[in-house]
């Protein structure tokens, strides 16, 4: 669904390697959680995923194609909501829905269908005609989110998803994305929040200084610990990469 190989960026600017050799296979059905500290190379990495930048080496491919050669059947397959919450405020909820899906080619009557499903779900429909700009933080994000998925692609990549989601939203979310995996597509979403990810995740990556430093189940990881939990392993493995 997801391969990393040998994929490496380097910023000119700095000079420093922001990603270092990451390599990574996301299966079918997977939800994948990936970890970090701030500043270790997850945005970029998703960056780089979803074609914003190119890597200054290695090889991405997206359900078997590789975004270097056809960026834009690649992009086809991809839901992504980014960790900043840009829409375009001017437009009401529904015209942004609207403009997304005509990127995306989506067949108005299975627009309309999904929009009704996705709108309800994240309870937006008061506010659906209404200009984004109005929106509060996290309506914002809803937004960002039934765009991404609107055109029902095969991976969806979410960094930091829950950021501004109310309870019930976050809840709703968490639930599409294991409703999404159960039909054999995949999620790759990184959080700062591990207690989402010791719940939701089939396997998770935790990177440091760019580089992948673990990689397996919940399970495996904790098994790294004393006291058994996502957390401990987390800091444990990122504090010996430190050292």
């Amino acid at each position: 669904m997801l391969k990393l190989t040998d994929v490496s960026k380097v910023y000119a600017k700095s000079g420093s390697k922001a990603v270092d050799g990451l390599s990574l296979d996301l299966k079918s059905g997977e939800i994948y959680g990936f970890l970090g500290p701030n500043g270790a190379g997850k945005t970029t990495t998703i960056k780089m995923i979803t074609g914003i930048i190119t890597p200054t080496q290695g090889k991405i491919e997206v359900c078997g194609v590789d975004i270097s050669r056809d960026p834009e059947e690649a992009k086809r397959n991809i839901g992504y909501v980014s960790d900043s919450h840009i829409v375009y405020d001017k437009l009401t909820g529904r015209e942004y829905v609207d403009f997304m899906a005509t990127v995306y080619g989506v067949d108005p009557a299975d627009k309309r269908k999904r929009e009704e499903a996705l709108v309800s779900r994240f309870r937006l429909a008061d506010a659906y005609d209404s200009q984004i700009s109005a929106y509060s933080h996290g309506m914002k994000q809803k937004i960002n989110v039934i765009g991404a998925l609107i055109h029902e692609p095969a991976l969806w990549i979410l960094d930091e998803p829950m950021t501004g989601l109310d309870p019930e939203s976050a809840h709703e979310l968490k639930t599409l994305m294991r409703e999404h995996c159960d039909k054999g597509n995949s999620v790759f979403f990184s959080t700062h929040v591990l207690e989402v990810a010791e719940k939701l995740c089939d396997r998770v990556g935790i990177i440091n200084k760019g580089r992948l430093i673990a990689e397996g189940t919940v399970e495996e990881i904790r098994g790294k610990t004393t006291d058994g939990s996502l957390e401990s392993g987390f800091l444990t493995l990122t504090e010996e990469e430190d050292r």
